[in-house]
């Protein structure tokens, strides 16, 4: 650090300030530094920064799958808004086990992390109380209505899958299922699928089945579950998947039996991934904001790491949004 800010013409500690806080250098001076970092190879040592300012510039980030495209763009979304400010992002995926998010969350907390993110508020009570003992800020995302540790970002999947009952119901379908996987694990898709039979009965008195499958999410399971429920409500016309993965497959073996969708039967996805504006029919499907979600929660962090805890136990609502497109 002596050798960058002899290169630059600054002390150290500005070196020091410009490392922790580089919005409060000035930009002549950051480009300066800059310019002396890269010519001189330097790579600051986070841990010793760590030791010294008792936590490190590490934020852990833990979700249930680092397959899961909704994630990726939540911690993708993070990671380059915590780049900003020179917050290193620590990345661990618990398959949807407590006892494993238990785990990362005592593994993260040993290197002093200026926040932990977690995905949901369903936690083991391991990992909160291990949480209330320290001050590390917390943020859990991705669900609202439960028992927030601290501060929470996202929308209440309860809704999303009330919403995706009115749309069926609203275009006059009447024999209604739920299809989707892993929900012993998957606590917020079982979620959704609860709201989406609780809306049916509610609107009109319907009944909807939820067909779940334990196995992981994809296209081949989306076809086999298309096949369970053809066998257990032979009338079905109204569908929603608990993600988009699960509705293409569901597309697909329509196609095969020759089932007109949304003719025949109408289908709703969640997650508006890439390929639901492209598919035949375009999915109709939920998207989550999985973008702002991410941004949301590095902008709560990095007031945290400025000093400012105004935002200590907030709840922010992203909401969601229905895209209507020709399955449904």
């Amino acid at each position: 650090m002596q050798a960058v800010a002899e290169r630059a013409n600054v002390s150290p500690s500005t070196v020091s300030l410009y490392l922790r806080r580089p919005e409060a250098v000035a930009a002549a001076t950051g480009q300066a530094i800059t310019g002396a970092i890269d010519e001189l190879g330097y790579v600051p040592n986070l841990v010793a920064g760590g030791l010294a300012a008792a936590a490190s510039r590490a934020v852990s980030i833990i979700v249930p799958s680092v397959r899961n495209a909704f994630f990726a763009e939540t911690v993708a979304a993070m990671q380059a808004e915590l780049g900003k400010e020179r917050l290193q992002v620590m990345l661990g995926h618990s398959e949807y086990s407590d006892r494993e998010e238990e785990s990362l969350v005592r593994t993260a907390l040993s290197w002093a992390p200026s926040a932990i993110v977690l995905t949901g508020q369903s936690h083991s009570a391991g990992t909160r109380k291990i949480l209330a003992a320290g001050n590390t800020p917390v943020v859990e995302i991705w669900e609202l209505g439960g028992q927030s540790i601290d501060m929470t970002i996202g929308f209440s999947h309860d809704k999303v899958g009330r919403t995706a009952a009115e749309y069926l119901v609203g275009r006059g379908r009447r024999q209604l299922a739920f299809l989707g996987a892993r929900m012993q694990e998957d606590r917020r898709a079982n979620t959704r699928a609860q709201g989406f039979v609780q809306e049916a009965l509610r609107l009109a008195g319907l009944h909807a089945e939820i067909i779940g499958n334990p196995a992981r999410a994809g296209v081949e399971l989306g076809a086999l579950l298309l096949g369970q429920a053809l066998e257990r409500v032979p009338d079905i016309d109204g569908i929603a998947c608990s993600n988009d993965h699960i509705a293409l497959g569901v597309l697909f073996e329509c196609q095969r039996r020759g089932i007109s969708v949304p003719g025949d039967i109408a289908v709703v996805g969640f997650g508006d991934l890439d390929f639901a504006g492209s598919c035949i029919p375009t999915l109709t499907t939920i998207r989550p904001p999985g973008d702002l979600i991410g941004t949301e929660a590095a902008r709560v962090i990095i007031n945290h790491v400025r000093g400012d805890r105004s935002d200590s136990h907030c709840v922010i609502d992203t909401g969601f949004r229905l895209v209507e497109r020709q399955s449904a």
